[in-house]
């Protein structure tokens, strides 16, 4: 009994310390996405890029103590249970106590979750940089994160959930739904809200002002993938490995891919496009890390580029200022990513999972085709509220002289690049 009950306790503690490190590699990702969408953007805004992405920490983390991860993962009562938890564990009330077999600890799993809740809306500030206010982007955060994401995260990954096994019985190993799709959708319907940028043609095709950061922000996401889908299985073991393995395997596809098809299409390659291909790859295996085999994961990543490199070409020619392509290289490939779960995933290499078309069983694909479905009508539907509620109270962005001087200086007082004060 001694020894049984010391294997158990080093099981726990080896589990727990897993989850806290691969959450310290996913909250690590927000400020790699704030180095990677600087990189896009004109010197002006550097500075508001990135703090747009350093405020959803702030702010959602304090958000989720106080009553997120409660109403996202507790027990919900009543009619409304499928669709959002209840307020028994507000404050984190709950942070000791055993999480599910007791192989983990609340308070472990509240800190992984806060990760993903953190960076869902900080990928929504890529399609609004440049012109959105920055009390209308506060008061965005606390009202998306609270009507939008916490009842999608409780319909997918909570107990009872509309759309989860124990509902329609849609698997989302890491948040295809949950991250990638609600923000791709969420980041069209703001761009479509807020408005184009006043700077027209010439602002709207500036090229980016530093690719270093794109492509060292790009490698820190990569890096932060690890956790991000590798510890979503929240247990330190094989499957942990296979969500490592085909989160990488998608990635280099995608990333060799996009390289592929830009030397087809221009000639060269280029390094934004490297970097851009690799993020997608990651975003399309996200839902299906844990459900899917290396193999499947090289075809998944190289359809990653080939879908997601013709939507930025869509999106241009829409003329749709999601300034740092959200909906094409997220919303797509999170939409991607679900579907081909339906299709590759297989029980036998993860027995909570299903198995997909590949081997017969179209009826996956239907039932992701449907969670996909219902999740882009909420998050549309709703974010365009949330917007239009803001509005009626506040400007949503800056006014053309703000704008053309750049949001760093009116925003914020400061400036990136303070070259008129060097010798």
């Amino acid at each position: 009994m001694p020894l049984l009950f010391a294997t158990d306790l080093a099981l726990r503690s080896a589990n727990n310390g897993f989850v806290l490190v691969s959450a310290a590699l996913v909250l690590m990702m927000t400020p790699a996405l704030a180095l990677f969408y600087a990189g896009f953007v004109r010197s002006r805004n550097v500075l508001n890029t990135m703090v747009m992405s350093f405020t959803a920490m702030a702010l959602v983390s304090v958000l989720w103590v106080l009553f997120g991860y409660s109403l996202a993962f507790s027990p919900g009562s009543g009619p409304l249970a499928p669709f959002i938890g209840g307020l028994q564990w507000a404050g984190l009330s709950n942070w000791s106590a055993p999480y599910g077999d007791g192989q983990l600890s609340h308070g472990a799993v509240a800190l992984f979750q806060v990760t993903f809740a953190i960076i869902t809306p900080a990928l929504i500030s890529g399609a609004v940089v440049e012109r959105m206010h920055f009390r209308a982007w506060m008061v965005f955060l606390l009202l998306w994160s609270t009507f939008i994401y916490l009842p999608l995260a409780h319909m997918v990954w909570g107990p009872g959930g509309f759309l989860g096994s124990s509902g329609l019985g849609a698997i989302d190993f890491a948040g295809g739904l949950v991250v990638e799709l609600a923000s791709g959708v969420a980041a069209a319907v703001a761009a479509l809200v807020v408005g184009r940028r006043r700077s027209g043609g010439v602002g709207y095709a500036a090229p980016p002002h530093n690719v270093p950061f794109i492509l060292f922000g790009a490698g820190l996401l990569w890096f932060g993938w690890f956790g991000f889908n590798g510890g979503s299985g929240l247990v330190a073991g094989n499957l942990a490995s296979l969500a490592c393995l085909t989160t990488n395997t998608a990635a280099a596809a995608a990333a060799l891919g996009w390289m592929l098809l830009e030397t087809w299409q221009r000639g060269k390659p280029t390094a934004v496009g490297v970097a851009t291909g690799a993020v997608a790859g990651l975003v399309a295996i996200t839902p299906a890390a844990g459900y899917v085999s290396p193999l499947a994961a090289v075809l998944i990543g190289f359809a990653a580029a080939l879908v997601c490199s013709y939507a930025m070409q869509l999106k241009n020619r829409w003329r749709l200022d999601d300034s740092l392509d959200v909906l094409p290289v997220h919303g797509v490939a999170g939409l991607l990513g679900t579907l081909l779960t339906g299709v590759f995933t297989l029980k036998s290499l993860n027995p909570a999972g299903a198995d997909g078309l590949l081997v017969g069983q179209p009826g996956q694909l239907w039932i992701q085709l449907k969670a996909a479905g219902f999740t882009i009508l909420f998050v549309g539907v709703g974010t365009y509220v949330i917007l239009i509620l803001i509005r009626l109270v506040m400007p949503l962005r800056v006014n053309d002289i703000q704008e053309q001087q750049g949001l760093d200086i009116n925003a914020h007082g400061e400036e990136a690049y303070n070259g008129e004060y060097t010798g």
